[in-house]
């Protein structure tokens, strides 16, 4: 048996083993039964985050077939997400959103470009290159503008929707591991709690 990462469930569901452990077995009819076993359901106050313990599958897996021999392998806990029904964001707050992260990326780029004197060091490439002085070197300025935009749609990998191809961009990869670095918060802090609570009564 190895029980699954992450499984989305949702609220009030029944949680059975097949739900959140992968399992194999010589007795075909025997891992359809354990599968369907029931381990625990949805609670209103369980919110959005319960942690299943490989120990509480077990137990539920041995007091039903006393006979079966359980090994594991994998991680010892499975985060059990129950994922309510998203609200539509009004059209005009995804505006106002949309509008601040375009002026505030703008400006951050134009301070930037200040911050560096971009515009005096195109102003003396093209001197160098052309010989001619000039306030708007737009054979620099064009070229660059083109280059930027083309180079941001190629780090974070995405036109819209679309994915330009398989290879993860930076942004997906240090998502990843915020959620990896997350899932262990809740897995030890849900432990703290489980074990407070033992402690307790």
């Amino acid at each position: 048996m190895k029980l699954r990462h992450r499984v989305q469930v949702k609220p009030h569901e029944l949680v059975v083993v097949g739900d959140v452990a992968q399992m194999i077995a010589t007795d075909d009819q025997l891992l359809k039964k354990i599968k369907q076993l029931p381990i625990y359901q949805i609670q209103p106050h369980d919110k959005n985050i319960v942690i299943i313990d490989v120990m509480k599958v077990i137990d539920t897996i041995v007091r039903t077939e006393k006979t079966v021999d359980v090994q594991t392998i994998g991680p010892a806990q499975t985060i059990v997400e129950v994922v309510y029904e998203k609200k539509r964001v009004p059209f005009l707050s995804f505006l106002l959103v949309w509008l601040l992260l375009f002026i505030g990326s703008a400006l951050a780029i134009m301070n930037f470009h200040e911050d560096v004197s971009m515009k005096e060091m195109h102003q003396h490439l093209y001197t160098m290159i052309t010989g001619e002085k000039t306030q708007k070197p737009l054979l620099f300025q064009i070229p660059y503008s083109l280059g930027l935009g083309i180079g941001m749609i190629l780090f974070f990998n995405h036109l819209f929707r679309k994915r330009l191809n398989e290879e993860p961009s930076p942004l997906e990869v240090e998502m990843f591991n915020y959620q990896q670095s997350l899932d262990q918060y809740v897995i030890l802090h849900e432990n703290k709690e489980s074990m407070k609570r033992i402690d307790d009564n």
